[in-house]
């Protein structure tokens, strides 16, 4: 059961490690002690590097929507901004490009030619960045391109950015909801299964729509 857990090539997450970002594994072994069978892993992290883990005793969570960090990775990277090393006016238009690229919402959940449903849908999924330490990272990740978000941002710039997402996540939701107004079934639906913050976010955007 352990064996069919993990394959080569999962995005994973320590939960008592969330510093060390999101990594992805690279190898696995069956071990045996005694009667019990085990799995070793070898996962690279972005901020520490390759560890080698027991499945039994990291118990890393498996990101399961990988396909939408794909999508939001198709986007340019805070990186591609960063052509200025030297500061002057070009170094401050590039750290702002970037710091915009961090608080724009994926094209997923804005594509105007997309079925509203499905941009419904997507931005809920985003409510699971909730802000803790843990989703902090994964969300920096997501949105920046990089795999060590702190090598670019400190702790705070990266809490300020993601305020700043936030922000614009709840505005973009409440837009939504208008479209939906008369669709309250559809909505419910979307809710099933939810992150809690999406759950009170459409809540409070509801009654502001009343």
């Amino acid at each position: 059961m352990i064996e069919a857990t993990y394959k080569k090539g999962d995005r994973v997450r320590h939960p008592s490690r969330p510093e060390w970002g999101i990594g992805v594994v690279s190898k696995i072994e069956v071990v045996t002690r005694g009667s019990s069978t085990d799995l070793r892993l070898w996962v690279r992290f972005p901020s520490i590097g390759e560890k080698t883990l027991l499945a039994s005793a990291a118990a890393l969570e498996i990101l399961e929507d990988q396909s939408f960090s794909s999508a939001v990775h198709s986007r340019p990277s805070v990186t591609d901004f960063d052509v200025a090393k030297g500061g002057g006016w070009l170094g401050s238009i590039s750290k702002q490009t970037a710091n915009d690229l961090m608080t724009t919402l994926p094209g997923e959940a804005t594509d105007p030619f997309a079925h509203p449903k499905r941009r419904l849908e997507v931005t809920i999924k985003l409510y699971r960045f909730d802000g803790t330490p843990a989703r902090l990272v994964e969300w920096s990740i997501a949105q920046s391109g990089l795999d060590d978000p702190m090598s670019r941002f400190n702790r705070q710039e990266l809490e300020q950015l993601y305020k700043k997402w936030l922000f614009n996540l709840d505005a973009h939701l409440l837009k939504l909801l208008g479209e939906f107004r008369r669709e309250k079934a559809v909505v419910d639906q979307a809710l099933l299964n939810a992150p809690p913050l999406a759950v009170k976010a459409v809540r409070r955007q509801q009654g502001m729509l009343k």
